[in-house]
């Protein structure tokens, strides 16, 4: 690993903005990572993150990715109390059809943990690689050079209303809303980039409850699927630290999950199977109910636009925003910074390594967004209630999907290589193999056949 400059800075501390202090950790003289709130000495839930009393996926591809920036992530998160779960043997996946989907044990890894213990674990791995987080730290402006054409630093301000100026020869906007890049381009005059929006109307409530001594049974994570006619509305329980579970309820539209207790289990008691309502009936929550509403899933193509000022990336929720129903923005955020990672060290020994660096990085990182969004935005334009442009063969992606999943529940190869994509270990161009294309053709007309005349 070599110097690529004197300092790096980082804006915004969640799990993105930690995933990139570790790509940039040995590469440069000095990273720092400022962060509006107030950071705790304790895993807690901050003001910033909005979402972080629900349940978090992070997907396998997601823990690999923190663990190889950060080395020793996965085992400090299990030491504060993250559930190791096999995957999908320590799983019960309830979808119409099948109560439960096949398990089986795929021989790796998945971890439950919740968003305070997540970012707390990577926060002090940074730290004590030298990483310095600057909490009450709030990003006003970008500083450039005179023509523009290059980010110097950022502007930040602390609480007693004092403004600094942070030089950097890199700028990571790891803040979410991605405000920094958007009101430079407005400063200097440049159009922000084009967007696609996929208007979900999604809400969630989440409780946490002790988990029983003898709860009954021989799962660890449950997930209780939609059917056809069910309002999308789905759950999940997930086990966690402190021996709780932590549970989500979530739906669309006119029927989203209330805050109250007693609306909470009726909802719950209004799922497609009781399994999860059973499980919670008579259990009190340890803390208030949290509700959040999720409008829409959006996507800036920076990829698509001149190249931004030099020295300046988006990274995150920055550029792209998953329906968190899926459990992809940790992990798409913490592969890009992965990339990021490969990119630096790559152009160590370049003359000017930063020259043509947000070209290389957008291509780098475009084919996991689009992995990512094609497996939200496809389940979401299938339901009525969603806005945005659908493709013309939605009807027929639908179709082949429907197929698929009759085939992996009956192979056990193609079960697991649809849950290494689901989990963005391999990319979706996978399952394009001809021999797995013929198989669904042939679920698929094996359906057909079996319809009513």
């Amino acid at each position: 690993m070599s110097r690529i400059g004197k300092r790096a800075v980082v804006i915004g501390a969640g799990v993105g903005g930690i995933a990139a202090a570790g790509a940039l950790i040995g590469r440069f003289d000095e990273v720092v990572v400022l962060e509006r709130d107030q950071l705790p000495d304790t895993p807690q839930q901050r003001l910033g993150a909005q979402q972080g009393r629900h349940v978090h996926a992070l997907l396998t591809a997601g823990q690999r990715a923190l663990e190889e920036l950060l080395p020793g992530f996965t085992d400090a998160m299990v030491a504060g109390g993250a559930v190791p779960t096999r995957a999908n043997s320590d799983s019960r996946v309830e979808m119409p059809g099948y109560d439960p989907f096949p398990r089986r044990d795929f021989g790796w890894y998945t971890y439950c943990v919740s968003r305070p213990l997540l970012e707390f674990t990577g926060r002090k791995q940074a730290e004590g690689r030298g990483v310095e987080f600057r909490s009450r730290a709030r990003a006003k402006s970008l500083e450039t050079s005179a023509d523009g054409a290059r980010v110097t630093g950022v502007r930040y301000e602390t609480d007693d209303g004092d403004s600094h100026l942070l030089e950097a020869d890199l700028v990571i906007d790891a803040s979410g809303r991605a405000v920094p890049t958007l009101e430079l381009l407005k400063t200097l005059g440049r159009p922000a980039p084009e967007e696609t929006t996929i208007g979900v109307d999604f809400a969630y409530a989440t409780a946490v409850f002790e988990t029983p001594a003898d709860p009954g049974v021989d799962w660890k994570i449950l997930m209780t699927m939609p059917g056809p006619t069910d309002k999308a509305r789905g759950g999940l329980l997930c086990p966690m630290e402190g021996g709780r579970w932590i549970v989500s309820l979530g739906g669309r539209g006119e029927d989203k999950p209330p805050e109250d207790l007693d609306g909470f289990l009726d909802y719950a008691r209004g799922l497609r199977t009781q399994t999860l309502y059973d499980l919670i009936k008579d259990l009190p929550p340890v803390f208030d109910i949290a509700r959040y509403g999720f409008p829409a899933s959006f996507r800036r193509h920076f990829d698509r636009m001149a190249p931004l000022p030099r020295g300046l990336l988006p990274l995150g929720d920055s550029i792209s925003r998953f329906n968190p129903v899926y459990g992809q923005g940790m992990t798409v955020a913490s592969l890009e910074a992965l990339k990021l990672a490969g990119l630096l060290d790559a152009r160590a020994g370049d003359a000017d390594p930063l020259a043509g660096l947000g070209e290389a990085y957008f291509a780098e990182i475009e084919p996991v967004i689009d992995a990512a969004w094609s497996m939200s935005a496809i389940p979401d334009l299938a339901q009525p209630t969603t806005t945005g442009e659908r493709p013309p063969n939605l009807a027929a992606t639908l179709q082949l999907g429907l197929a698929f999943l009759v085939l992996s529940a009956r192979d056990p190869e193609v079960h697991k290589l649809d849950t290494e994509v689901r989990q963005l270990m391999k990319l979706p161009s996978a399952l394009a193999d001809p021999a797995l294309v013929a198989k669904v053709m042939a679920v698929m007309a094996e359906m057909q056949a079996a319809q009513p005349a």
